[in-house]
């Protein structure tokens, strides 16, 4: 990080170092405002707007995994600053789980879907309330009951041999591939959940009645996409499945695999439009859409923009369509799914005269965050030092605020938080690891030392490239993704402590100085288990716990 540059846009770039001393960036027009919490919101850097509403889902926010369709885990609403202590099991929740990935904003915004891997939920979430008005069991799979999950979820466990026996006493054959299950879901404009189970069966839940959700919910149309796929093994030793799943701006339903993409009809009528990558590369993570038909997404090798145009996926540069190499390296012990990068690709830089541009951090044992042109290369643009290809607008090492010498590995499972020119990651790399998924994201903190580290960056448009802003070593994020409110300026992320248990914290999004914390202590459901941290319009958490999502009813306090 010796090349660090101050930002000029009258950001305090503070460094909290791992000994939690905050240390202000050597430049004379340092700025650093310590104890003050910030009143602007993030996401006023230069870059301006924001990414254009999606007409085909069912809202401009929350109507699809990381938020909208850039990817951008970004939410208007505005938590509170303060700290809050939560009883989980006191708050309203609908069970479910053990991972509940996303929870879905419906087109009335009373109700939420929640795609679960228990299968889909329709709660009604008017005057402060979350309660369950429908629910279906995944089809296809056998369900966990309500009572077995908070058996094993109700437990302490002191190492990973005691978390393996109880899965294995009371959730018999799950594993990790059970978290596959409404892993990347989306709501349409007609209220239509579109889901992927472990078996990658393809189904669109509905309400049977639409004015009265109580009737229940209903398949509207499924599809097996398994004659589709390679029966040839990936290299996270599985056979290809499907990753994720979004939608065009005009319509069509779009699955990615782990070797090739899709085009469907909505209603998943019709031969699907396809296009096949390499033997060799396996995609793990899913994908970003603009309004233009571009859709990126990355393999553990090669970062992708394929074009959805005239009914066809074009590779043509003459259409716009790229690929580029980037640095992957190996597999980390802990929490991250293969050998590249561990992140579905965020837009950004949405003006008309900005630096467009999609970003990810790559596969190296210290990772990179990389930013490659969206659109067309800029005239006169030389490719960057060390960089795969002259795509690569710029990378930059991520170090976490972690001291030196930096960890084996200093990696990331979650997709890059943006907001404006502002980009967020997260280090998931603990000193534990269980191959099986599943046992890690119960013992990460409870039983095995959790990840440290985190740092936000700034691209400055002017010189193409990153600086960074601040890093904290000391706050722990442990598998769930983080998410910053634009209307607060905070960034907010779930790690455990042994002294106060589990949590979500609220960082500002300027200075990195904590303004939020809602403790949950040493129950298991305020473990994020992969999910997204998400908040109602009043400023209550929307925390999507291992157990099943629940209000966390802060707003007011």
């Amino acid at each position: 990080m010796s090349n660090i540059k101050r930002l000029s846009v009258g950001l305090a770039a503070l460094t909290l170092a791992a000994t939690g001393t905050l240390v202000a960036c050597s430049s004379a027009d340092s700025s650093s405002s310590g104890s003050s919490s910030s009143s602007k919101a993030a996401g006023d850097s230069a870059s301006g707007a924001e990414p254009m509403p999606n007409p085909y889902l069912a809202a401009e926010k929350f109507g699809i995994t990381h938020i909208d369709s850039a990817q951008s885990d970004s939410f208007p609403a505005a938590p509170p600053r303060g700290t809050f202590h939560i009883d989980p099991a006191a708050m309203p929740r609908v069970p479910g789980g053990p991972v509940n990935i996303m929870t879905l904003a419906s087109p009335n915004p009373d109700y939420w879907w929640v795609s679960s891997t228990s299968g889909p939920r329709y709660v009604d979430v008017s005057g402060g309330g979350f309660k369950e008005v429908a629910s279906m069991d995944t089809p296809g799979i056998p369900p966990i009951p309500t009572a077995a999950l908070d058996q094993v979820l109700n437990q302490q466990y002191t190492d990973t041999g005691q978390i393996e026996a109880a899965i294995a006493q009371d959730w018999p054959g799950q594993n990790w591939q059970r978290l596959i299950n409404g892993v990347y879901g989306l709501v349409d404009k007609d209220n239509h959940l579109y889901y992927i189970n472990q078996n990658s069966e393809l189904f669109v839940f509905g309400l049977k009645d639409k004015n009265n959700p109580a009737d229940g919910i209903q398949v509207v149309a499924q599809r097996d996409l398994k004659p589709l796929l390679s029966t040839a093994g990936t290299s996270l030793g599985i056979p290809e499945n499907i990753v994720g799943l979004s939608m065009t701006y005009d319509g069509h339903l779009i699955a990615l695999a782990s070797r090739a993409l899709f085009v469907f009809n909505r209603d998943l009528t019709g031969d699907a439009v396809q296009l096949r990558i390499g033997d060799d590369e396996t995609i793990s993570n899913s994908m970003a859409v603009d309004p233009d038909g571009g859709l990126y997404f990355a393999s553990d090798k090669i970062m992708r923009k394929v074009v959805w145009k005239d009914g066809r996926l074009s590779t043509e540069e003459s259409d716009g369509a790229w690929s580029s190499p980037y640095d992957f390296g190996r597999q980390p012990p802990a929490v991250k799914f293969g050998t590249g990068t561990g992140s579905t690709p965020t837009l950004m830089g949405f003006g008309e005269d900005s630096d467009q541009l999609v970003v990810i951090t790559d596969g190296a044992d210290h990772m990179k965050l990389v930013a490659f042109w969206r659109n067309k290369i800029p005239e006169g643009f030389a490719q960057k030092p060390d960089a795969e290809s002259n795509r690569i607008a710029d990378q930059i090492v991520v170090t976490a605020g972690l001291p030196e010498p930096l960890p084996e590995f200093v990696q990331s499972e979650q997709s890059v938080v943006a907001s404006g020119y502002g980009a967020f990651v997260v280090q998931n790399i603990g000193e534990g690891g269980s191959p099986d998924r599943l046992v890690d994201v119960l013992a990460n903190g409870p039983v095995a030392v959790p990840p440290h580290g985190m740092q936000r960056f700034e691209w400055d448009p002017q010189e193409h490239r990153w600086t960074s802003v601040w890093a904290r070593g000391d706050v722990v994020s442990t598998s769930m993704v983080p998410a910053v409110s634009s209307g607060a300026g905070v960034v907010f992320v779930n790690g455990y402590s042994k002294a106060d248990g589990w949590e979500v914290t609220g960082l500002d999004w300027k200075t990195g100085e904590t303004v939020h914390r809602t403790i949950f202590g040493q129950s298991n459901l305020g473990n994020g288990a992969y999910a997204l941290i998400e908040a109602f319009p009043n400023g209550d958490l929307l925390f999507n716990s291992v157990g099943g999502p629940f209000r966390a009813k802060i707003a007011g306090k």
